[in-house]
């Protein structure tokens, strides 16, 4: 059954109403934004766990967004529930509407638990009791625990690269961003060890999940692209020595994983790698590897 063109136009009020581009739209339904951009534009059809996602961020009915009420029966199974048809008014929101949507906050908590007791031991019944609401509230949103984990590691990388952007905003040079960099990624703070955690855990999935390996593949690249744009600006200023980016930007990385991981395998208190001992490793590393002679900078 084909999907009414109509769909991808009221999605677009959607996205605009919201005052949001398409992109940010896409991060806050925890939707891969090619998938929108293809859905928009009629090569692929939205699946029903989508467009309920749309309708709760946008606050409209989902009946709304599909048209008719012969096709919102032909979802009903899928949506977890049948809804009728109503005009493109606005819902009126509960008062106790999670921040941000029940879509992210269900992505907040499923990462969470995943932090706290590692992918496979969170059921969706600990995640729907996390956000207040019922196992089918999850599974309207989310149809599958893949479902949930693809979207988790999206928003993890959605964050990740957000706080990468703001650290280095005011970064003085390329060796400044650099430093910066490597400090977001030493796991000192109670949240920072969190991320580490979550990441750990995934990357375990990854080598089970074709979906999560695909997505933990964009993310390296994304994360090791980041690094190589550094030490090319870095080479341009003078500060880097003259070597290959992307080979400089692969070994560094690398270190950095396997640092981290060390770090939070150690007990607290024990002779174990501490996020000092990762911290200054990696500024040696970058000194040693990196940095411009002295007097050649």
């Amino acid at each position: 059954m084909q999907q009414d063109p109509e769909v991808a136009d009221r999605v677009r009020q959607v996205i605009a109403d919201a005052g949001a581009t398409q992109r940010e739209f896409a991060r806050r339904i925890v939707m891969d934004p090619s998938k929108l951009s293809r859905s928009l534009g009629g090569t692929r059809r939205f699946t029903a766990a989508e467009l309920a996602r749309i309708a709760d961020t946008g606050g409209v009915d989902a009946g709304w967004l599909l048209g008719a009420q012969a096709q919102l029966q032909g979802q009903a199974q899928l949506q977890g529930q049948a809804q009728n048809v109503t005009p493109p008014a606005r819902r009126e929101r509960t008062a106790a509407a999670p921040d941000g949507g029940r879509p992210l906050q269900i992505v907040r908590e499923t990462v969470r638990l995943v932090a706290e007791r590692g992918f496979h031991a969170v059921r969706v019944a600990d995640i729907a009791e996390a956000c207040a609401t019922s196992t089918a509230a999850i599974h309207y949103h989310f149809p599958g625990r893949d479902d949930l984990l693809e979207a988790a590691v999206r928003w993890c990388m959605d964050e990740d690269t957000a706080r990468r952007a703001a650290r280095i905003a005011d970064a003085d040079d390329a060796a400044d961003e650099l430093r910066q960099l490597i400090e977001l990624q030493t796991p000192r703070t109670p949240q920072q060890r969190w991320q580490w955690s979550v990441w750990l855990d995934l990357w375990a999935e990854a080598a089970r999940s074709t979906a999560v390996g695909r997505l933990h593949a964009d993310y390296y690249r994304q994360w090791r692209a980041t690094v190589a744009d550094v030490v090319r600006r870095g080479v341009d200023q003078g500060v880097f020595r003259l070597v290959d980016p992307q080979s400089a930007a692969l070994r560094l990385t690398a270190l950095i994983d396997g640092l981290a991981t060390q770090v939070l395998a150690s007990t607290p208190g024990t002779d174990g790698t501490t996020p000092d001992d990762m911290h200054e490793a990696l500024l040696v590393y970058v000194d040693a590897t990196l940095a411009a002679p002295r007097g050649d900078a």
